[in-house]
């Protein structure tokens, strides 16, 4: 699908990493909580345990397990959660021996509580996308960041990026209609931004 609204900025940061964490990001999103801790006791190895903690620290941040390559984490985040563990960030190299490890991780965090896949909260995030349009003159780039935002805030998995491009296309072009015709707004067409 073409994502001719998008920035090349916006593809590029979407599900990934775009440079390293700063400080203020690792303490909201790497920082082991109780519930995280009491789940590494269940690990044995110190790669598992590591590499469990880098994706649970990177589903909170992007909105999505780097299951196909977790090990492309930026080495400060590593670094970060590796010392909480009083572990050497090194051993992160051997997180992939087994690759369903990650996966197996992945799911064992989705079950945690408040984490909700995107089909189940299809609505919901329409709702908020039309919402915006409502209440604002946004284009279809900061309705996307916006449902960006909106989806990690609420611990919603992220979908492929396709998923919200589309849902945001669609939505706009809905509301835009209703505002249109809405004699509340005079009927005078859609509002518009340029970006």
């Amino acid at each position: 699908m073409p994502f001719e609204f998008l920035s090349g900025e916006q593809v590029a940061r979407y599900g990934r990493f775009p440079d390293e964490p700063s400080p203020a990001e690792l303490e909201q999103f790497f920082r082991l909580d109780r519930a995280a801790l009491d789940a590494l006791a269940t690990k044995r190895r110190p790669a598992t345990m590591l590499g469990w903690a880098v994706q649970w620290g990177t589903v909170r941040m992007l909105g999505v397990f780097l299951t196909e390559d977790p090990l492309v984490v930026p080495p400060g985040a590593v670094a970060f959660v590796a010392e909480q563990l009083d572990l050497d960030p090194a051993c992160l190299a051997d997180y992939g021996q087994r690759p369903k490890t990650a996966y197996e991780h992945a799911w064992e965090i989705r079950k945690l509580p408040g984490y909700r896949d995107f089909g189940a909260c299809e609505a919901e995030v329409r709702q908020f996308v039309a919402a915006r349009v409502w209440a604002s003159v946004e284009g279809p780039r900061a309705l996307f960041d916006r449902a960006r935002v909106h989806l990690l805030k609420e611990r919603i998995l992220l979908p492929g990026i396709s998923v919200p491009v589309r849902l945001v296309g669609e939505v706009r072009r809905a509301e835009n209609e209703r505002l249109r015709v809405s004699p509340e707004y005079g009927g005078h067409g859609p509002r518009t931004s340029r970006t």
